[in-house]
């Protein structure tokens, strides 16, 4: 006989990675929060992935107070259901925010010291914190994620902000910086999520990141824009100290270009995620950093 299938549940399914693992996992049912029943949803089920949070906030219109109750208080509410049920694994999905929000040049590690900056990267600490020192059942798991950029179809961050400038043949002006980052596409987050449920014998409850095999320069990304395009623009490398004026002025003014997405667009931001591979014994993921750029950016063409 075949072995039966894991029941799963996904909190906060209605967002861009949950419609992806939804899509991806067989016997997976997604569920919002906003269901006043949902917590009688979690009846018999043997595993739950947590979504639910509120991401980076680029009109500037949420509070701390709607950071707090979104990434941490809903949190606290998961976690205590996910005592009560009869699961056995939570996979609650963090951010690399909750230890680095703009740079380092080391590939980061679990065990790093943690600086957030934004209400996002504070408030997604907090509920690592809180989750760490709960105590949980013997036959209970707790995985913590935190993923960096995660980008594919649906994509809404800087990727399809420098694609519009690309695809229009606008120069890109940043060509004065170089740099790498570390991403992590829907294909490979949907891949380590499937590792967990089947291996999660093999892990320890805690913390571990997850990111593409390579990083990626913006650069490279860049060039990769031009390819699937066809666009051939040239770009401009603006003196830095320019640069860096005119992203103040951002900081004042609705324009595209803020200090915070400077500091994200051209600096090193590097993960190592060697925890999770050698534990769940992961030598290469399916996905390359380039290809999965690539279906990202062919998906943003499709749009339109």
């Amino acid at each position: 006989m075949s072995e039966k299938k894991q029941k799963t549940i996904i909190l906060g399914s209605f967002g861009f990675i949950g419609k992806f693992l939804i899509q991806q996992m067989g016997n997976s049912i997604g569920l919002s929060l906003r269901d006043p029943l949902w917590k009688s949803s979690l009846q018999g089920v043997d595993i739950i992935i947590n979504l639910v949070g509120k991401a980076h906030d680029h009109k500037g219109t949420a509070t701390e107070s709607d950071y707090q109750h979104a990434n941490v208080e809903l949190a606290k509410q998961i976690f205590d259901e996910f005592v009560k049920s009869e699961a056995k694994l939570l996979i609650h999905i963090s951010s690399l925010a909750a230890l680095e929000e703009f740079e380092s040049r080391q590939p980061l590690i679990e065990e790093d010291a943690c600086h957030p900056i934004s209400w996002y990267g504070k408030t997604k600490r907090e509920a690592e914190e809180w989750l760490l020192c709960q105590e949980l059942p013997e036959d209970k798991k707790l995985i913590i994620l935190r993923p960096p950029m995660v980008h594919g179809p649906g994509d809404k961050g800087n990727l399809g902000l420098l694609y519009k400038l690309i695809s229009k043949g606008i120069p890109y002006p940043l060509g004065a910086f170089n740099n790498k980052r570390s991403f992590i596409s829907i294909g490979n987050f949907c891949f380590y999520i499937e590792q967990i449920i089947e291996k999660h014998n093999l892990l320890k409850s805690g913390i571990y990141h997850v990111a593409d095999d390579q990083p990626i320069s913006t650069k490279e990304i860049i060039q990769i824009i031009k390819e699937v395009t066809g666009k051939r623009g040239v770009d401009l490398a603006l003196p830095k100290a320019l640069i860096y004026a005119i992203a103040r002025i951002g900081d004042r003014l609705p324009i595209p270009l803020n200090t915070s997405r400077l500091k994200k667009m051209t600096s090193d931001l590097l993960v190592s995620s060697t925890k999770i591979k050698q534990a769940l014994g992961i030598d290469k993921l399916p996905v390359t950093a380039k290809e999965g750029l690539i279906r990202t950016i062919e998906s943003f063409g499709k749009k339109g």
